[in-house]
């Protein structure tokens, strides 16, 4: 049985111990991030983060484990989405719960020498597997959460990413711009047709203006997924009118067999806005 409230007490009686011996412990020379900083507002969370694991950690010897773990998991999921642990080599942070791990290992000898209890040396083994299992489980979760975390973060990246390389920027009620920038690869023009598309049902748009002005680069892969995205608006009742078309842009069109004879066309965005002001004179 590897529970014992003696046990539990001994431990939690040597929490802020453990504190302080881990971190006067760290070799700072050889690890980063959060276990090398020098401030003392990151240093005193560190060693609170630390304490508040031996205050659940102990309890690993007087409740069941399910409820241990879950338990714990809280505590795991605060260090996985902690911004200085996540400015942390990974390979740093398990190896601070390995240093972790042992310390406890030695202080359950330590309880276990030091007992009155005859049963203590035979029980030693099992606490020992206990707080080995127990920090294996730690180490895993921390890891899954830590990705996990991270995974989001690269997620939220990603749209804001999509967002900025394909803005829509209303105009007034029904006319909007799209100003195309830089080289525009497959992936890019593909997110281009798409958000777009969702931009002008959610705003309304009768009217946009696509400027290709600053577009440096285009093969005919994407020169294809543009007139695509031309197509595409006049489907859902979005007149387009294109400015800026370059010279080398247009001829690649031409290679297609691409069709401009509905297409209104401007050599700049000026002109564009002046096309369709007199429309609606």
């Amino acid at each position: 049985m590897h529970r014992s409230k003696h046990l539990h007490t001994y431990l939690l009686s040597k929490a802020r111990q453990l504190t302080d011996s881990w971190y006067e412990s760290i070799d700072k020379s050889k690890v980063s991030g959060v276990y090398s900083s020098n401030d003392p507002e990151t240093v005193d969370n560190l060693k609170k983060q630390n304490f508040e694991f031996h205050q659940l950690f102990c309890e690993v010897f007087t409740i069941e484990k399910e409820t241990f773990y879950k338990r714990l998991d809280d505590w795991v999921l605060s260090i996985a989405e902690d911004k200085h642990h996540l400015e942390t080599p990974t390979h740093h942070i398990i190896q601070e719960f390995m240093r972790v791990r042992n310390q406890y290992l030695d202080f359950v000898n330590e309880f276990a020498q030091k007992s009155e209890d005859p049963k203590s040396s035979d029980l030693l083994r099992i606490w020992e597997d206990t707080v080995i299992e127990s920090f294996d489980r730690v180490i895993l979760r921390f890891m899954e959460l830590q990705n996990e975390v991270v995974e989001r973060q690269l997620k939220s990246q990603e749209q804001i990413i999509h967002e900025l390389s394909t803005p829509l920027i209303s105009l007034n009620e029904d006319t909007a711009l799209v100003p195309l920038i830089g080289n525009i690869d497959p992936e890019r023009a593909k997110l281009i047709l798409e958000n777009t598309l969702e931009q002008c049902v959610q705003k309304e748009i009768s009217y946009l203006f696509i400027d290709l002005s600053g577009v440096v680069m285009i093969d005919t892969m994407v020169a294809h997924q543009l007139f695509q995205l031309v197509d595409a608006l006049e489907l859902i009742g979005v007149k387009p009118i294109l400015s800026g078309l370059r010279p080398e842009i247009a001829q690649t069109a031409v290679q297609l067999g691409l069709k401009f004879d509905r297409l209104t066309i401007t050599s700049t965005l000026a002109q564009a806005i002046t096309v369709k002001s007199n429309e609606h004179i």
